[in-house]
């Protein structure tokens, strides 16, 4: 039996087809032989066509499973995802601070990819102000980038001008995620301080994308967690999301999962 590297809190919401969310965020850690830990913010009823319905936990509720988990077991990297409204925004900020830091990787979750609305718009202004600045690395789809922002990115020039922006919010790394961009070859931005690298590779011509934002963000954290570099935990990353694709069960009539455990 091989030992456990590493512990990895993630932050989010519930999806009960397994493919995204905090399913997604467990079955990532596990394939990577780290231990998953949570604190849910939000339940949802989805398949892989919509997002129907959801329910915010109370505030308090999500504090306190953070403080239980941190206190206790710990964690050497923590993933956010879903958090639903501003309070809960509050919420993780003020339980985080209670413990010395470890990489935090954030990714917005703005939309479900079918478009219903997953973060309050009052909450993306407590985002900024106060867990941006406590982040290691911010994960944006173009979308998400959009939002935060406050302008179209049409083009990969402008992706290069929005992660610049994006650097101004505290964070001091961003990857904007760019399969929003029409074309044969998708390209994700890594912006930091020390200036913007690309990485390409062939779209891959499939529906099966369920949960890759959440995917690529845990095999992030994870990696982070078991001592790599930021670049090094995002070149893994992008290999194992696009792996899992590949390796994708076919299940579902919409954006079907991954296979995490390929």
């Amino acid at each position: 039996m091989r030992a456990l590297r590493g512990r990895v809190l993630a932050i989010g919401g519930s999806d009960p087809s397994g493919g995204a969310g905090i399913q997604a965020d467990l079955k990532t850690i596990a394939a990577f032989g780290a231990y998953g830990a949570t604190a849910i913010t939000a339940l949802t009823v989805q398949d892989t066509t919509a997002v129907t319905d959801a329910i915010a936990l109370p505030a308090r509720f999500v504090h306190d499973q953070i403080v239980a988990v941190l206190g206790d077991i710990g964690a050497d990297a923590i993933k956010t995802g879903m958090l639903a409204d501003p309070a809960i925004v509050e919420a993780v900020c003020d339980a985080l601070a209670a413990f010395p830091p470890v990489p935090l990787v954030v990714d917005p979750v703005l939309r479900a990819t079918a478009g219903r609305p997953l973060l309050a718009e009052a909450a993306l202004a407590v985002l900024k102000r106060r867990l941006l600045p406590l982040a290691s690395l911010l994960t944006p789809n173009l979308p998400e980038a959009e939002t935060l922002c406050g302008m179209a990115i049409p083009d990969l020039p402008t992706m290069h001008h929005a992660a610049e922006i994006l650097l101004t919010l505290g964070v001091p790394a961003v990857l904007v995620k760019g399969g929003h961009l029409p074309g044969d070859t998708v390209v994700d931005l890594l912006a930091t301080e020390e200036g913007v690298e690309e990485f390409a590779a062939p779209r891959l011509n499939t529906r099966h994308t369920h949960g890759t934002g959440c995917t690529l963000g845990s095999a992030i954290a994870t990696s982070l967690a078991q001592g790599l570099t930021l670049r090094d935990a995002v070149l893994r990353a992008r290999v194992y999301v696009r792996t899992a694709i590949l390796a994708a069960p076919g299940l579902g009539r919409g954006h079907g999962p991954l296979n995490h455990g390929v």
